[in-house]
C-alpha cells in the first residue's frame, strides 16, 4: 500500500505559475515508480474532477480540457515523486489538488485515465487559491 503526500500549494496570482508535488511517505515509503499517478481538484461547491494524469514509465500523459497547454504532469522516479506543473494559471484554478494512484497494468490493457474510481490511492490534498 502506497501513502502519499502533496506539497506545493498556496497563493498565487492570475497568470502565474505553481508546482505541486506527490511523493510516498511512511516509515517504509513505497515507491511511485510502478503506478499511474492522477492529480484531481475540488473547488468549493464542486465535484472533484480529474486534472492529468501519468503512467508508470511517463510515456502516456492524459489532460482534462480544462488544463491542456497550461499545465504539465512529469515525474521522477528515481527520486520517488510526481510533479504538476501548472502555468498560466486561471480564477478557476482554485481548489484542493490531490494526488492518487493506482497500480500501473496497462500492458494488460488497463487504460491510463483520469477516472476517479480507478484510483485506490489518495492523499489529503494541498489547497491552491487563485487570486485576481
Amino acid at each position: 500500500q502506497v501513502q502519499l503526500v502533496e506539497s506545493g500549494g498556496g497563493l498565487v496570482q492570475v497568470g502565474g505559475s505553481l508546482r505541486l508535488s506527490c511523493q510516498a511517505t511512511g516509515s517504509t515509503p513505497d515507491t511511485l515508480e510502478y503506478y499511474v499517478i492522477g492529480w484531481f481538484r475540488q473547488a468549493p461547491g464542486r465535484e472533484r474532477e480529474g486534472v492529468a494524469c501519468i503512467d508508470s514509465s511517463e510515456s502516456k500523459t492524459v489532460y482534462a480540457d480544462s488544463v491542456k497547454g497550461r499545465f504539465t504532469v512529469s515525474r521522477d522516479n528515481a527520486n520517488n515523486i510526481v510533479y504538476l506543473q501548472m502555468d498560466n494559471i486561471k480564477y478557476d484554478d482554485t481548489a484542493v489538488y490531490y494526488c492518487a494512484g493506482y497500480w500501473d497494468s496497462s500492458w494488460l490493457g488497463r487504460p491510463v485515465v483520469i477516472a476517479e474510481d480507478q484510483y485506490d490511492y489518495w492523499g489529503q490534498g494541498t489547497q491552491v487559491t487563485v487570486s485576481s
